[in-house]
């Protein structure tokens, strides 16, 4: 039995989030994750901030958070939102290179003295009368803890669709928490389910840029955290395209297959960025 103040399960954006913010109160805190080197990893859009989520970043950076800091160290373009409009409701948002983000959360996560990372699945809670003692993960591994934080994102119990495809999993090539999800189903323990959805990618060299419209990092040298002294990284430019009666005949002629019609995803999808 290993024994922690503190298990938190994921090591995505809210369980680094809350694992750091356990370490720095100064109690022993583990973080629990199927992949230690896919601690950070920005799994849909490479994007932190916008209309929806752009005051929580900051929200979350005046309690000394890591995502702030992290969007900077990976930011390679920077764009304010909805300036038209009043600066209340502002939308700062940075487009981060993948790799630099998770390197630099990984970094803040290695420099807390209280952390401890530990790589597995957490494939069941530990109870004792009617209160949880700790987890037991996947190897039969037992760790114990005063308190417990689920932060499991898509991989409770996680389900992926690729077209027609239908595949289990937290993230594309990663395993999901099936085992934990039965656990807390056989509890009637209230569960929802957020959908993302991941466009196609496209390959940069195969787009005729000259015929886009080239959208800059705003020239007003904005970061997402105070602590940032000055932007880091080489900016490099987006481009606005449309969709045409071409590409809406598509859509409409293929709805019919899409698991968002179909019934076969029955979650709540993102407000502000839907995708085709």
């Amino acid at each position: 039995m290993h024994s922690f103040d503190i298990l938190v399960v994921g090591g995505g954006h809210a369980g680094v989030e809350a694992a750091c913010v356990a370490a720095r109160m100064g109690v022993r805190t583990a973080l629990v994750t199927f992949d230690a080197n896919a601690t950070g990893a920005m799994s849909c859009n490479p994007a932190i901030g916008g209309l929806g989520k752009g005051h929580l970043v900051r929200e979350v950076d005046a309690f000394d958070g890591v995502l702030g800091r992290a969007a900077d160290a990976g930011a390679i373009h920077y764009r304010m939102l909805n300036r038209s409009k009043g600066s209340a409701v502002w939308g700062p948002r940075v487009q981060a290179d993948r790799r630099l983000f998770k390197a630099e959360v990984q970094r803040i996560v290695a420099a807390e003295p209280n952390l401890s990372v530990v790589e597995g699945e957490a494939a069941e809670l530990l109870m004792r009368g009617g209160r949880v003692t700790g987890i037991r993960l996947g190897d039969g591994t037992d760790l114990s803890g005063r308190g417990v934080v689920l932060c499991t994102g898509t991989f409770l119990g996680g389900t992926l669709f690729r077209g027609e495809e239908r595949l289990v999993g937290g993230r594309i090539g990663e395993a999901s928490a099936q085992r934990l999800a039965a656990q807390m189903r056989e509890a009637d323990l209230p569960m929802a389910r957020l959908k993302t959805g991941t466009p196609p990618r496209l390959d940069g060299r195969s787009i005729d840029w000259a015929r886009l419209e080239e959208q800059p990092s705003d020239s007003d040298p904005w970061l997402m955290s105070p602590m940032t002294k000055a932007r880091i990284n080489p900016q490099v430019f987006c481009a606005i395209t449309r969709t045409n009666t071409q590409s809406h005949d598509i859509i409409r002629d293929n709805l019919d297959r899409s698991p968002l019609f179909t019934g076969a995803i029955d979650a709540q999808g993102p407000r502000y960025c839907p995708s085709i």
